[in-house]
């Protein structure tokens, strides 16, 4: 689970646009939930200004019947999150929603080499951690639609629609190459 800033062009209407003091950004946030393959569960998009833990708590509300039908007898669902969420205030909001859900789902958040790690590894700087990069394909592939590189659109709900048809393209792309 994971985020991307997006700045918004003229054509964005007043609905859409927010500004992200943390990226200095105006724009929108695409919120993706994906599986270990990179393609997606839920995708979501808010307005900049919107907090990551309230943009998922708004995704997964959207989609609270996929956790509902799912059977307990399955194992939990673990979604990996980055260091900008807090699985408290998650947690709590969404069993507002659905008291059963954490029963259905858990989260972890994503490994962070220490320096520590590192420099036993001899390494330095950025260190990919290889969990998150699934993710951050997910963006890379997104980021190949022109029409997604900013955000032209008037409402949140086309910038979403777009964001789904990309990944809809995508599958079908690696569908027929198959």
């Amino acid at each position: 689970m994971i985020h991307s800033w997006v700045k918004n062009t003229c054509n964005a209407s007043i609905e859409s646009k927010g500004f992200c003091f943390y990226k200095t950004t105006n724009g929108i946030k695409r919120h993706l939930a994906v599986d270990i393959l990179g393609f997606p569960f839920f995708t979501h998009c808010t307005k900049a200004s919107l907090s990551d833990d309230c943009g998922l708590i708004e995704m997964f509300s959207q989609n609270i019947d996929y956790f509902k039908l799912k059977p307990v007898e399955l194992p939990k669902t673990t979604i990996l999150l980055d260091n900008g969420y807090h699985p408290e205030k998650l947690t709590q909001a969404l069993e507002e929603i659905y008291p059963d859900i954490m029963t259905k789902i858990q989260f972890e958040l994503s490994a962070k080499p220490s320096k520590a790690e590192k420099a036993a590894k001899g390494q330095s700087g950025f260190v990919p951690v290889a969990a998150r990069w699934v993710i951050e394909r997910s963006n890379a592939w997104v980021d190949r639609c022109k029409s997604l590189i900013k955000n032209f659109d008037r409402t949140l709900a086309r910038s979403n629609a777009k964001l789904k048809l990309c990944f809809i393209r995508l599958m079908l792309k690696r569908l027929a190459s198959s």
